[in-house]
């Protein structure tokens, strides 16, 4: 992928402004795209997925959605609403070792599609909407696993908190897309993309993980009045065309969060390509985001991501 950002790495001191400095210690977390809007977040102890999407499979586009492209390399298997593809398991055991929690943020294919397996292989604990956790039940993951939420909640786990937000879904199809679909209970695996592509709501979520506070989207929308007294420092922001829908997408977030250190663009690049295609088409649609945020939040630094390359914060914990 084409570099936007001098190295690969970014490594941040996010300070308390004001503060004199005291007694430090530095905690590493460190953030990881999986593509589209799948990200890893791990203190070294814990690891957390959000919406692991890794199978990139060629498969129906978002409803609405200008044609996309699909890449002129070796020929892959085309999927449509009705087929019953499998995950791609050479890839996902690659880059996915071990998990802890999984957050859905809803359950479009392309943000829930490779859970079934990475559920089963690591024995993480997955959080989503019902829709989600009956997706799961279809392929045999055990209740023990699953944590149904509808926004919210706010969960203390062993060295992160979790806080559920009630949100909104990208709008798609010029403002047409709307879904009150839901899967429901009592699916067989294995199930069509049809089957795995009920929105049933959608959430984002608030990870406070090694001293920082992680607001991670899964799409191109928010309900602005739940996100008010939220401080994050690190947002994993839905990037895509499809937020130009939304009055001040950028302007409107960043004043209610009060203008956070760090943005990550998420949910940018063309799913339906595999990961060594070429992005330059979604690289070149994502400049104008960048212009955006620039504009609504000039003190942000904006970072690019790379597909499996870690992103390290260092938070030096003030004394009190």
């Amino acid at each position: 992928m084409k570099r936007l950002i001098a190295g690969c790495i970014l490594v941040m001191a996010l300070g308390a402004a004001g503060s004199a400095p005291a007694a430090q210690t530095d905690t590493a977390v460190t953030l990881t795209w999986l593509g589209n809007a799948g990200w890893q977040v791990s203190d070294g102890n814990t690891v957390i997925l959000v919406d692991p999407y890794l199978s990139r499979i060629l498969g129906p586009a978002p409803p609405g959605a200008p044609p996309l492209p699909t890449g002129s390399g070796p020929a892959r298997p085309s999927y449509g609403w009705n087929d019953r593809p499998e995950s791609d398991g050479a890839t996902i055991d690659a880059h996915i070792h071990r998990a802890d929690l999984v957050l859905v943020t809803h359950a479009h294919y392309d943000h829930i599609f490779d859970v079934p397996y990475i559920a089963r292989k690591t024995g993480a604990t997955v959080v989503g909407t019902e829709s989600t956790a009956n997706i799961l039940r279809a392929y045999g993951i055990a209740e023990r696993q699953l944590i149904t939420v509808r926004g919210g909640e706010d969960y203390q786990f062993t060295g992160f908190s979790l806080r559920v937000i009630p949100s909104l879904h990208s709008p798609l199809n010029h403002k047409h897309y709307f879904s009150a679909e839901t899967a429901p209970p009592g699916l067989k695996a294995p199930l069509t993309l049809q089957q795995m592509h009920p929105e049933g709501g959608t959430l984002a979520y608030l990870i406070r993980v090694g001293g920082h506070e992680i607001l991670a989207f899964g799409g191109m929308n928010y309900i602005e009045r739940e996100l008010e007294g939220l401080r994050p420092d690190v947002v994993l922001l839905g990037a895509n065309a499809s937020r130009r829908e939304n009055y001040d997408y950028c302007g409107r977030l960043m004043r209610v969060l009060d203008y956070p250190a760090l943005v990550l663009p998420t949910h940018w690049d063309n799913f339906l390509l595999p990961y060594g295609a070429s992005q330059r088409v979604a690289l070149e649609s994502l400049q104008g985001f960048l212009s955006e945020l620039s504009a609504a939040s000039p003190r942000t630094r904006v970072v690019v991501p790379e597909y499996f390359q870690p992103i390290a914060l260092v938070t030096r914990d003030l004394a009190k």
